[in-house]
């Protein structure tokens, strides 16, 4: 686990204040960026004007490109706010299981929810079900993250007690598992079916819409107001099981809880974006190197971080390459991937070398 440095508590506090409300506002920023970028520019004064006016304050200047304020509408701000949400998610979560295992290794996806989504998306994609129409798919993908977590979960118990190290390695068989069921998918089907696993399986925005972020923002709500729930639980789980107990915390309540608010937070990200890996690993480790193991600060500066993460990386993959977009999942993986190992490294030689 990374420490932080040592200094006095009501340094503590206000340097925690000051990165979580530094956060807050680079994400602000970065949203209004992000929705004016791309074929029709919009500088970020008159993104911001197109939302004071639909808010009823007509203080700013509105777009002045042709078909601006529609972009802005009806692309760009769908786009962001779902990429604000899903960020949010992913960071959200990858702290959680953190906290959960004690390991800052661990992500959301070693239960499962992932690879689970990744099947319930190729089963409706193989099969050409339409019960849902257009959410179809979303809906398959979201029920099959969290029925694999659930189904991890169950597996894991004995004795009516799950240890973190018995959920993780149940994780790992079901996450090989579900990538079986994904490969016989994509060997049954044709070339079209194929490809849409395929880019399922990429992670993209390129699907955002309004409908989308109000389907997804609930799940996030109540993800996160779980996560606030149980930070203070999770804070004592880190001196130990036997402690915690002896504090007050049922144990496995807690643990089963969070598990289902990491499986919320988790579908509700991935069944509309597809797999995008990396944010809920580095994304809560970066956050512990500045704030500390707390976890009433970790959670939500993990939340901020990776949703600026999320929104940024977007960003670059619909503009590093003119009038073409570059699949999130792989750019974070290609940026994530090494940022993780340098940490892991950095982490390892402050501790005195790998163990």
């Amino acid at each position: 686990m990374i420490e932080a440095p040592a200094v006095p508590p009501g340094r503590t506090t206000a340097r925690n204040t000051f990165v979580v409300a530094g956060l807050a506002v680079a994400l602000v920023v970065l949203c209004l960026v992000a929705a004016g970028t791309g074929q029709v520019r919009v500088p970020p004064a008159e993104v911001l004007g197109s939302l004071l006016h639909r808010l009823g304050i007509p203080a700013g200047p509105t777009p002045s490109a042709v078909q601006g304020d529609n972009a802005l509408w009806f692309v760009r701000f769908p786009r962001v706010a779902l990429g604000v949400l899903v960020g949010m998610a992913l960071g959200c979560a990858g702290a959680l299981m953190q906290g959960l295992s004690g390991n800052p290794l661990a992500e959301p996806a070693i239960i499962g929810v992932s690879s689970g989504a990744a099947v319930g998306a190729g089963a409706a994609i193989v099969t050409g079900i339409s019960l849902f129409g257009n959410w179809t798919v979303a809906a398959c993908a979201f029920a099959g993250g969290l029925l694999t977590a659930l189904l991890v979960y169950g597996l894991a118990q004995s004795g009516g007690r799950a240890e973190v190290v018995t959920v993780v390695l149940t994780g790992i068989a079901v996450n090989a598992a579900a990538g079986a069921v994904l490969g016989l998918l994509m060997f049954l089907t044709d070339d079209d079916g194929v490809r849409a696993i395929a880019f399922w399986n990429l992670g993209s925005l390129a699907q955002a819409s309004w409908p989308a972020v109000a389907v997804v923002a609930p799940c996030v709500a109540v993800g996160l107001a779980g996560a606030a729930a149980g930070a203070r639980g999770l804070d004592l789980l880190a001196l130990g099981e036997r402690p915690a107990r002896h504090l007050g915390v049922d144990v496995e309540r807690l643990r089963l809880g969070l598990i289902v608010v990491t499986a919320l937070l988790t579908a509700g990200a991935v069944a509309f974006t597809g797999i995008i890996s990396f944010i809920g690993l580095v994304v809560p480790h970066l956050v512990r190197m500045v704030t500390g193991p707390g976890h009433r600060v970790v959670l939500p500066a993990s939340a901020l971080g990776g949703a600026i993460v999320l929104v940024g990386g977007d960003l670059a993959a619909r503009t590093i390459v003119d009038y073409q977009e570059l699949p999130l999942g792989v750019l974070t993986a290609l940026v994530g991937g090494p940022c993780f190992f340098w940490l892991l490294r950095r982490t390892r030689t402050r501790s005195g070398g790998w163990q």
